[in-house]
């Protein structure tokens, strides 16, 4: 969990600003025909032709977003180019580009920057994506981490949060809970740490809910699936901040009411596990723990035949009209209200 402090440190000041944006990006190659110019000029050229441009970004900030003392920078070049993409494919749209700027204080060497870039270089192969610029600059309170992702989609293509509609139904990629139950374990382990440094933690039966933590993966498939299937959501959005966040951000902006059902949300065995071991309840964890940046989304329900036997994809409920609410639905069958309690950027 602790990093090697052997290792080499070439200092930032021994490179300049320009060395060391030549250095870091020396190994991004252009991939995407839209890319006209990347980076080594002004600004990136970027052609779509008549296409529609997306235009999402995010801001991460040591402290707040991440913890260095169990977060390899690796995996958070990865995730903070993933956690952007997320946003771009919750449109139905295809990512392309991204640009990364970062602030940096001087305990950082060379060295640690290279390996957060080697995790945003790999996530630009993994999902097919070009570094097409960004800004370097020092920071006094550690390690901020921006990036803009762009793409784009035809505007038929296009899908916003506001589509939703009475009786459509509620949908859901993937599993739920396991990034924040992952995120508890490292803060338990990290805890035991600081009390025994001699301490080896076996995270073995753990694995799962870390790799959801610090290397999530951004869900790019789900709309060449559905248009496989030949189904076009009314609306969607990513679950960044929890599932109850995200359904009352789309119920509002579409302006209608759900029935969200407590025993239809998807739970992988070792998340029920592991909320058994620290006491907690799953359908919490579930609807409040946020960063599972899988995606949720209506289709009507003419639809449903088309995916019904997808492994992939969970029925969780039913939009109705606005006045009934934004209810869960529990197993004993009562109806109550849903508030958002996920991840808040302005409280932390």
């Amino acid at each position: 969990m602790i990093e090697d402090k052997n290792t080499s440190r070439t200092q930032l000041s021994e490179l300049g600003e320009f060395g060391l944006i030549n250095h870091l990006t020396k190994n991004f190659t252009i991939k995407q025909k839209t890319t006209s110019l990347g980076i080594g000029d002004d600004a990136a050229v970027l052609d779509f032709d008549n296409k529609k441009c997306v235009l999402t970004t995010d801001l991460l900030i040591e402290g707040v977003h991440f913890d260095l003392s169990y977060v390899p920078l690796k995996h958070l070049g990865y995730k903070a180019v993933v956690v952007n993409l997320s946003d771009v494919y919750a449109m139905n749209a295809v990512a392309t580009q991204i640009t990364v700027s970062i602030a940096v204080s001087n305990r950082f060497p060379l060295e640690a920057l290279e390996e957060l870039y080697a995790g945003i270089e790999t996530a630009a192969k993994i999902y097919n994506i070009d570094v097409v610029g960004g800004d370097t600059t020092s920071s006094t309170t550690g390690l901020l981490i921006s990036i803009t992702a762009v793409g784009y989609a035809e505007e038929k293509e296009l899908v916003y949060r506001s589509g939703a509609q009475e009786n459509d139904l509620l949908v859901v990629t993937g599993d739920l809970g396991a990034a924040y139950l992952g995120l508890q374990v490292l803060e338990r382990e990290k805890k035991v740490y600081e009390v025994n440094p001699n301490s080896q933690p076996d995270l073995d039966q753990y694995t799962y809910l870390i790799e959801r933590q610090l290397k999530p993966e951004a869900r790019e498939d789900i709309s060449e699936l559905l248009s496989a299937l030949d189904v076009k959501p009314t609306s969607m959005i990513d679950i960044s901040d929890g599932l109850s966040s995200e359904v009352i951000h789309l119920c509002t902006q579409s302006k209608v009411g759900v029935n969200l059902y407590e025993e239809k949300i998807p739970l992988d065995p070792t998340v029920i596990s592991t909320c058994e071991e620290f006491q907690l309840n799953s359908t919490t964890v579930a609807l409040n723990g946020g960063e599972d940046y899988e995606l949720l989304f209506t289709i009507k329900q003419q639809d449903f035949p088309k995916i019904k036997a997808n492994p992939s994809l969970t029925v969780i409920g039913h939009i109705t009209d606005e006045k009934s609410g934004i209810g869960l639905v529990t197993r004993a069958n009562e109806k109550i209200e849903i508030k958002a309690q996920g991840w808040n950027p302005i409280e932390g």
